[in-house]
């Protein structure tokens, strides 16, 4: 007795999402290296920079205390997008008995197009940061020198003379780091966690951060980057960044990268009355960004 269309549909699907699965696990999330993930029942999600207060005054006696009020900086906003892609196995493919073979083809290369689409999307924060196109909640890119302040001043999470990384530009990348300043101008000890690279840089970043004495010289100095415990989560290598000779700091700053997901990746199946095909997809629903540009400290290269 001929199978019928349904109970191909019923027999095929439960093989096919676990084979999806496994695909789709496969490839590294090398964006929750970078990303802090939260779920979200929006169409998309606002943060909100709060300005915090001043310096605190001295307080004479027998006056009153002076007050002080926090109020909104700028708004980051996270636009879902809806990420989906199908594919389709012809009835006369059915019919041939090609669909087992095929099905399972097509199914891992969906799996590998919705992993490596998340990661390129993860990613085009970074590969965006210093193009003026692409601008933060304050207005600016991610990474400038002039991010405006309610305070008056500006913050720059950017070297001042865009350098390769070397011993010098990542030492003064972290003490960079180490004078941000909140909305109002008071300092906030900010440290740098992790440097993020292309794989390009993973060879100058493991001499750089592994090696006992300062690498490429003779002199007998000790590596200070390691002996003083800096970037304590050591160097992640994200293989989806565009620019060679660009790197990135992330710091401990409490509220940056932020990855929401509306809806995770779901896969249906379905027969086609009128071509008569089999039809296969998956689906998924989220958004990458930054609240905060002192999460992130970086220079496009020299």
């Amino acid at each position: 007795m001929p199978i019928t269309r349904g109970q191909l549909l019923k027999e095929l699907e439960p093989g096919l999402n676990a084979l999806f699965g496994l695909e789709y696990d496969r490839y590294d999330n090398e964006h929750a290296e970078i990303f802090d993930t939260e779920t979200s029942d929006r169409a998309f999600e606002e943060e909100v920079m709060l300005t915090g207060f001043g310096q605190a005054p001295v307080k004479g006696e027998g006056s009153a205390v002076e007050f002080d009020s926090s109020n909104e900086s700028f708004t980051a906003r996270y636009t879902h997008e809806t990420i989906a892609l199908a594919f389709a196995i012809t009835e006369e493919a059915v019919e041939d008995n090609l669909y087992d073979r095929l099905s399972s083809r097509y199914t891992r290369a969906l799996a590998r197009s919705m992993s490596n689409t998340k990661q390129v999307k993860a990613a085009s924060v970074l590969n965006n940061a210093f193009n003026t196109s692409f601008t933060f909640g304050d207005g600016k890119a991610l990474i400038v020198t002039d991010h405006p302040t309610v305070g008056g001043g500006n913050l720059s999470n950017k070297l001042a003379t865009d350098a390769d990384l070397n011993e010098t530009s990542l030492e003064q990348s972290l003490i960079d780091i180490a004078a941000f300043t909140d909305e109002r101008g008071l300092k906030i000890a900010l440290q740098g966690r992790k440097l993020i690279i292309p794989s390009a840089l993973q060879f100058v970043a493991e001499r750089l951060m592994a090696s006992n004495l300062r690498p490429g010289t003779a002199d007998n100095d000790v590596n200070a980057m390691r002996n003083m415990g800096m970037l304590p989560d050591g160097y992640v290598v994200n293989h989806y960044l565009t620019d060679t000779d660009a790197f990135f700091i992330k710091t401990d700053a409490p509220n940056g990268f932020k990855h929401f997901e509306r809806s995770p990746v779901k896969t249906s199946m379905e027969g086609d009355f009128d071509t008569g095909n089999v039809r296969y997809k998956a689906r998924e629903r989220y958004s990458f960004g930054v609240s905060d540009p002192r999460c992130v400290f970086g220079t496009p290269g020299a």
